[in-house]
Formats: structure tokens, C-alpha cells, sequence
């Protein structure tokens, strides 16, 4: 109990630098209806671009931004992908994220890099923990009030209307290949933001790193529809749901470890609990929803 009650901060802090990733995988799974496996190569793009700006000596916050131009660019590449060649979303995303793994290797020389805190001027680490979470406490704020500004401008609306309903959108005059392009940048900004964020927290860039993030932010995303969907209905904290999702993820994930779960097979856990939870809403719809036929009858007969 002591243990995990030791290891809560650090869980936290995961939780919310993975929440920055799920609300990127957030905007295309929810709000334009595309499982976009792109993030599994972006995000360590925007540790591998970080990362190596800062040991070149750039500034901070000059890495930060390539990092996020970056995550940006991949993806535009996903989207043209899509719309110019007319690539399914899905498959567009994993050609993107297999160009990617080749581009992160070039960009970090080798399959891994160091960051030292003493040597680097760094944002966060895990050496200080309660500063990281102040820091990402204050990022996480900040990007759910610039994405609900956003998305409440004309053109933000229209990415929403888009994954809604592309046929009525279309008829509106809305744009909607540039707006699937645009969703798809700004979601792999935040995931490239998220993986800057993590390679300082750290300490180091590896070409793996994002394996498997996309389970990991679907799993924040369904976890925290499950849990916040019912009182949570404004756009703002639906975004605050999800980030809310990762951390609560990162803590289950900490209490297994806790009791001697073997880590070898913490992908196949992330896995189940997706499963379990997309499963929730149709087995509820199914065996404990009473048919509105069979209710309709029974208020006649009565």
C-alpha cells in the first residue's frame, strides 16, 4: 500500500502527459470518426525532434515548437494521403506511421538518446516530480482552453460538422477534405506536444517509444466516456474527461504493477480493457435495455 501510495505522483504525471496524447487521438476518433494510427510514430517524432535540439543547444521552447511542427506536418502527410490519393484513413495513417520510423531514426542517428537534466536546460523530469505536475497540470489547462476556443470558431465547428455529418456539410459549403486535413495536423501537433513533453519527463528519446499509443489513448478516451459521459457535456470538459481517462488509466496500470502484475504483458492488458469498455455500451443496449416494441405493448395492455 505504502508503495503504491509512493508511486500515485508518478502515475499522475504519466497520466497527464499521455492525456495531451489522447485528446489529439480524441479530435480524429470522436470528432472526425478516423482511427488514425499516425500517433504511434508521431509522438516519438516530437521526442526525437526535442531531443536533439536541445543537445544541439536550442532553446527550450524552440524545441517545443519544432516539435509540434513537426507532429503537424505528419499529419498533413495522413491527410493528402487520404484526400489526394485516395487512401483509406486507417491505411493512410499506418503508411505515415512506417515513413515515420525510418524519419525518427535519421533524426535521432541511433535508436536512442539521452537527456540529462544537469546538461540540458528541460521543461520537467522525473527527479522532480512535483514540479513535472505542476508544469503539466498547467499545459493540460492550457490546451483544453486553446482547443475549446478553437473549436468554437467557424472553422472549428466545421472540422466538428465534418465527422458528424460530411454529406450536409458539404452541402453547406464546407470545405470538407481541407477540414479533415486540418483535424488530422492539429491532432498529431498535440500527440507530437504530448512526446516532447515525455522525452524530457524521462530523461531520453527512444524509436520505439510509441508503440502501442494508440491503445493507450483510446483506452483514455473510452475510460473517460464511461466514467465522465453522463455529467460531463459541455465540449470543454468532455476534452478534461479524456485527460482524466489517462490518469486514471496510469494509476490501474500502477496498481497492478503494485501487485506483482507481470510488466511483459501490460499491452495485453491495455488491449483488454479497450475491449471491455467498447464492449460496455453494447452489451448494455443489448441485454439490459428493455426492446421499445415489447415496452410500447405492455403500456397498451396495461
Amino acid at each position: 500500500m505504502i508503495d503504491l501510495l509512493s508511486s500515485l505522483p508518478g502515475a499522475v504525471a504519466q497520466g497527464l502527459i499521455w492525456g495531451i496524447m489522447a485528446v489529439g487521438v480524441y479530435i480524429t476518433y470522436k470528432l472526425l470518426d478516423i482511427a488514425d494510427l499516425t500517433v504511434d510514430g508521431s509522438i516519438c517524432t516530437g521526442a526525437a525532434v526535442c531531443t536533439m535540439m536541445l543537445l544541439s543547444g536550442r532553446s527550450l521552447w524552440l524545441a517545443v515548437l519544432c516539435a509540434v511542427a513537426a507532429g503537424l506536418l505528419a499529419g498533413v502527410v495522413t491527410g493528402l494521403l487520404h484526400i489526394w490519393l485516395g487512401i483509406p484513413p486507417i491505411l493512410a495513417g499506418i503508411l505515415t506511421q512506417m515513413t515515420l520510423w525510418s524519419v525518427n531514426l535519421k533524426i535521432l542517428g541511433k535508436a536512442n538518446q539521452g537527456l540529462s537534466v544537469r546538461d540540458n536546460h528541460v521543461l520537467l523530469s522525473q527527479m522532480d516530480v512535483p514540479g513535472a505536475l505542476v508544469v503539466l497540470a498547467i499545459a493540460a489547462v492550457l490546451v483544453v482552453a486553446v482547443l475549446y476556443l478553437f473549436f468554437g470558431t467557424e472553422l472549428g465547428c466545421g472540422i466538428r460538422a465534418t465527422g458528424c455529418n460530411p454529406v450536409m456539410s458539404r452541402a453547406q459549403g464546407i470545405n470538407t477534405n481541407f477540414n479533415i486535413v486540418l483535424g488530422l495536423a492539429v491532432s498529431n501537433g498535440l500527440v507530437a506536444l504530448s512526446g516532447a513533453l515525455l522525452s524530457q519527463y524521462q530523461g531520453f528519446a527512444d524509436v520505439g517509444m510509441g508503440r502501442g499509443a494508440i491503445v493507450i489513448g483510446l483506452a483514455a478516451v473510452i475510460i473517460g466516456e464511461a466514467v465522465f459521459g453522463r455529467i460531463f457535456h459541455n465540449f470543454a470538459l468532455k476534452l478534461v474527461s479524456v485527460s482524466l481517462g489517462a490518469i486514471i488509466y496510469y494509476i490501474v496500470i500502477q496498481l497492478v504493477l503494485t501487485l506483482g502484475f507481470d510488466a511483459n504483458l501490460l499491452k495485453l492488458l491495455s488491449a483488454s480493457v479497450v475491449a471491455i469498455f467498447l464492449a460496455v455500451p453494447y452489451w448494455k443496449g443489448k441485454y439490459f435495455s428493455k426492446p421499445v416494441k415489447k415496452a410500447k405493448e405492455d403500456a397498451k395492455n396495461a
